[in-house]
Parts: C-alpha cells; sequence; structure tokens
C-alpha cells in the first residue's frame, strides 16, 4: 500500500543572524521534494523553523538592551520572510522558545532518564561558543587551538553537565547506514560519516550550569541546569509534528527525508539517531546533505567583503529565476559557485530565451493563426523516466537538466516545422490548416507538460504557463517571462531591465 504521509524537514538556524544562501539552499531542496511530492498526491507535512536558545542568542539580546524572549520574538520574522520571498511551500514553523516544543523537549529528556541514557559527569576541556560545541583535544591540537569554521581561539572549560551515552548506539548506527535502514545522501557522505565513527560515538554534553548557560530550557528536576543545544534543538523535527500528546505525529513520522548542511552531518547522524534509538523511535529515512555555495571560488566571508545574500538577488531578478540558479547550478549534492556573470547568462539565456521566447512565440502564434483557440491533435510525450529518477534520487539539478531538454527539444521543433511558413500555405494547401493546428496543440502540449516537469522548481512559472494554454483558449494579454536584464556591475542595484 503506497504510503499517504510524507514529511521533510530543514535544519533549524539560530536567529543571532541574518538569513543566508545557506539557509535559502535548505528550504528550495525541502521545497522541490514536497512540491513533488504533492504532485504524486501525498499529503505533505515540511517542517522549518529556528533555535533561539543558547550564549550566542543572550548575548545578542544584550547588545541591544533587549530580554532575551524579546528579541527572538523580533528577529525570528527574518526566517519567515525569507521562506516568504523565495515562495517556500513549508506547513509548520517551529520557534524553540513556543511553551509546547520546551514541554515535550522535557519529556524526551525524562524518557532519556528513564531509558537510563543521561548521567552526570565532570567535564574539563575545549569549546567553541560558535559551533555551540565541545571538541577533543585532539581536534584542538589539530587546528591549532582555534576554530577553522569561526576563527575564534577555543574556550578551556571545567564543569559538571550532564551527558547523553551516545556511546551505546554506536554499533546500531552503524547497522543502520549499512544496511540502508537511513541513508545520508550522497553516498561520500555516508562514506565521510563511516569513517568518523569507526572507532564508536563519544558521549555527548547534554546540559550547561545556569552560571554558564542562562538562556534555555531547564532540566527537569535540576534547576542548576540548563539544556545544550541537541535535545533540545534536535528534537524539533518530532515535537513539530505534535510529539508525544498529538497522535497525529505517527502519521508523518519517520520523515522520509532531513535536509541538512554539511557541516552539520555529524550531529544529524550521530546525536540525533542515538536520540531516536534511546527513545524507540523509528530513524528517519535519508539525511539529504548538501554542500556550500562559493563565490568566484571561493568561501563566502563578510571579512572579504564577497557574500551574496537572497536580498542581492531577489528584488532585481525575481524568485523564480532565483530558484532557477541555486537548484540548477548549486548541485544537490555538492559545493557549487556563484558569479553574477553566471547568473546573468543563465537568466537572459536560459530563462529569458530559451523558455520566455518560447512560450511567448506559440502564445503568439496560437493568438494570430487561431484567434486564440488551441487546436485538438494527438499529444507525444516526452520521456518522463530520467526525470522521475532524478527525482527520486534526490538530484534536482539533474532533474532540471531534464526538462531544460524538453524546453530546448520544442524549440528545435518549431525551427524545424516553421509554422509561420506553414500558416502562409493555408490558401493554396488545404491541408495546411491542419498540419498547423497540430504544431501548434502539440507545442501547447508540450508546454503543458514543462509546465508539470517545473512545478516543484519554477511554481510561479509553471503556473502562468499553465494558465495560458490549460483552458484551450489563450488570452490576448501575454506577459513576457524573464525580460532581459544588463548587468552593468556586479552590484545588482545597479541594473537595469529592458
Amino acid at each position: 500500500m503506497t504510503k499517504k504521509h510524507a514529511y521533510i524537514t530543514t535544519a533549524i538556524p539560530y536567529v543571532n543572524g541574518q538569513p543566508h544562501i545557506g539557509h535559502a539552499l535548505d528550504y528550495l531542496l525541502a521545497d522541490v521534494w514536497a512540491r513533488y511530492q504533492r504532485q504524486q498526491g501525498k499529503e505533505v507535512r515540511f517542517q522549518a523553523g529556528v533555535d533561539e536558545h543558547g550564549n550566542k542568542i543572550a548575548a545578542k539580546a544584550a547588545e541591544q538592551g533587549l530580554a532575551p524572549q524579546a528579541y527572538v520574538d523580533g528577529v525570528h520574522e527574518n526566517f519567515k520572510q525569507l521562506l516568504s520571498g523565495l515562495n517556500i511551500s513549508a506547513t509548520d514553523f517551529i520557534r524553540t522558545t513556543n511553551p509546547g516544543h520546551k514541554a515535550a523537549v522535557q519529556y524526551i529528556w525524562q524518557k532519556l532518564v528513564e531509558g537510563g541514557y543521561i548521567y552526570k559527569n565532570s567535564y574539563e576541556g575545549w569549546y567553541c561558543q560558535g559551533c555551540e560545541a565541545f571538541v577533543t583535544d585532539k581536534e584542538a591540537t589539530e587546528n591549532n587551538g582555534v576554530c577553522p569554521d569561526h576563527q575564534t581561539p577555543y574556550q578551556r572549560l571545567s564543569e559538571e553537565n550532564y551527558y547523553f551515552k551516545t556511546s551505546a548506539f554506536s554499533d546500531k548506527i552503524r547497522a543502520a547506514l549499512e544496511s540502508g535502514k537511513m541513508k545520508i545522501i550522497p553516498k561520500s557522505r555516508q562514506k565521510e560519516f563511516l569513517e568518523l565513527i569507526k572507532d564508536g560515538l563519544q558521549d555527548v554534553s547534554v546540559s550547561r550550569p545556569v552560571k554558564s548557560l542562562s538562556w534555555g530550557v531547564p532540566v527537569p528536576g535540576d534547576d542548576t541546569q540548563v539544556m545544550y543545544v541537541w535535545i533540545d534543538a534536535l528534537s524539533n523535527y518530532l515535537t513539530v509534528l505534535g510529539y508525544p500528546g498529538n497522535p497525529d505525529w505517527q502519521n508523518y513520522w519517520p520523515a522520509d527525508v532531513q535536509v541538512i548542511g554539511k557541516d552539520i552531518l555529524r550531529f544529524h547522524a550521530g546525536i540525533w539517531p542515538a536520540m531516536l534509538m534511546a527513545l524507540d523511535l523509528p530513524l528517519p529515512k535519508a539525511l539529504l546533505v548538501h554542500g556550500f555555495v562559493t563565490t568566484n571560488g571561493a568561501k563566502m566571508s563578510k571579512s572579504l567583503g564577497n557574500g551574496v545574500g537572497p536580498v542581492d538577488i531577489l528584488p532585481h531578478y525575481g524568485i523564480d529565476a532565483f530558484r532557477y540558479y541555486f537548484l540548477r547550478y548549486i548541485p544537490t549534492q555538492e559545493d557549487g559557485d556563484f558569479t553574477w556573470e553566471k547568473f546573468e547568462t543563465a537568466y537572459n539565456g536560459e530563462l529569458g530565451n530559451d523558455l520566455g521566447n518560447l512560450v511567448q512565440r506559440v502564445a503568439k502564434m496560437v493568438l494570430s493563426y487561431q484567434a486564440g483557440v488551441i487546436g485538438d491533435a494527438p499529444q507525444s510525450e516526452h520521456d518522463m523516466g530520467p526525470y522521475r529518477t532524478a527525482m527520486e534520487s534526490l538530484e534536482f539539478n539533474r532533474a532540471l537538466d531534464e526538462a531544460w531538454e524538453v524546453v530546448r527539444s520544442l524549440n528545435r521543433y518549431i525551427d524545424q516545422v516553421e509554422p509561420w511558413q506553414v500558416a502562409k500555405r493555408r490558401e493554396s494547401d488545404p491541408e495546411a490548416e491542419s498540419h498547423l493546428a497540430e504544431i501548434l496543440a502539440h507545442s501547447a502540449g508540450v508546454l503543458l507538460q514543462i509546465a508539470d516537469m517545473l512545478t516543484p522548481f519554477l511554481p510561479q512559472t509553471a503556473n502562468y504557463i499553465r494558465q495560458l494554454f490549460a483552458s484551450g483558449v489563450v488570452p490576448s494579454d501575454i506577459q513576457p517571462l524573464f525580460p532581459k536584464v544588463y548587468l552593468h556591475t556586479q552590484d545588482p542595484r545597479t541594473t537595469k531591465t529592458t
């Protein structure tokens, strides 16, 4: 029996910074999958949200003279706006300060205590506040005492914390991955993670003293300790569904796909499955791990001034142009590169010429030659097998390649059959009328198939194509898709549209 429900998640970012390209990539990949599943008739839950606890949040709030709750009540809206700005079809938005989430997390903590998986112990070692993570002496030495991601020195801490027995699940997690019960996609990331845990997982600190961490979920039964990151944050994938109180969560868990960046793989492939096993809950079916976006081959950074954010692109090129570039030119399962030159070339050449002109020329010919009425003709269909294979294997850039092959194929077809020449022969050739109707009906039918293929990727564009051709009568007010853009400098605010 085919599963009726489907569930996909995205990582929840801290709210102490502005949304960036990495967050957008999480949302876009999940949105493509969610929209595709809806096309297959599934009832989809699609989670997004924010992590609002921790010292970094409290520090940002203090900088602005605000209480932490007041601070997060304001800044979480930045992430909601990004979801809206990218036309993301998320069904759920979770905040870790939600009372329901906090209560569920405390329930989970108590279940882990009852199972014997949480214990108290003293810790002395290295800690990175930016990562909200402890590191081993070996890692600290290898990195010369400096976090490679944040370029800040590790702090030496000595404190008493509660620990979660992640080490108890090393063999079970390894077996789940090797058997395919849980997959890490791509396989190269799975291989990398299995190598990381070849000597077993280490127990992790899941609390900190109130004097070290005051902004978080209190540990049940111990008012001297506050929950630290993992049990709080990772649990959101369950609590957003209503776990444990609302039985509907069972319709959606386990998640079909959990979308994460490669920098947080070890937490989602190690700590998270260990938590689920300790709770006697099923593991997610797949972790889809995407790479980083560089610009001109270099890592984006504030110090280099080469960062590109959604706000730099969306107002000037629109939602579907943004979605197109980052879903096709940033490989789903690998790192990818952004430059303004590549973006403009894709926009003008592929979106403007290949697709936009194609839609406009077919619509105009139907209006000019047939008063807007699309005739009846047998509809041929492009082989959808490669497209579906790419979608099912979570290689969305390849699926878009397949869609574009149909776009280019239709352009070639029109150039070969020259409907404008067929239209000229109508007065002298009695068969020309039906031939022309067949050409244009075929072209409209293929465009509707293209719209179906583009629905997960470019939903606004797909809807517009359907509005033009699905009713059988083309409306007279045709608007151009993707007007040509001339990029005069690398600052998009100086671009001109013609």
